[in-house]
């Protein structure tokens, strides 16, 4: 080892470190916050038409399951396919808004592997 290059970190790459902690710490704040909006979010899933709808947090917690009068008449087996749509419609939404705040929060810092 030459002398004076310890061990291969320069000024640059404690700057570069320093930074990247910052950085962190940052997406670790915005993160917490991110979950407490989530948490208080209310994302609906919907399906016959609005005539069964889902709400979930935005952390994908269930909160209601709303089923209009009009569809009950259609059978058990109706009633089921359409609140599982009305789920699954409810989780895209829910996932797709994850993702979407979750780039806002990370997007532009450079972080790798985000």
């Amino acid at each position: 080892m030459s002398k004076g290059q310890g061990f291969g970190f320069g000024l640059g790459k404690m700057k570069e470190l320093t930074e990247a902690f910052k950085k962190a710490q940052q997406v670790q704040e915005g993160a917490k916050q991110l979950q407490e909006d989530l948490e208080k979010m209310e994302i609906e899933g919907q399906a016959g038409g609005g005539m069964v709808k889902v709400v979930l947090s935005g952390n994908q917690e269930p909160r209601r399951v709303e089923i209009s009068a009009d569809v009950l008449g259609e059978g058990a087996e109706v009633v089921s396919d359409l609140v599982t749509a009305a789920m699954k419609d409810a989780y895209n939404k829910s996932t797709a808004t994850m993702r979407e705040k979750m780039e806002e929060l990370t997007g532009g810092l450079n972080l790798p592997g985000l």
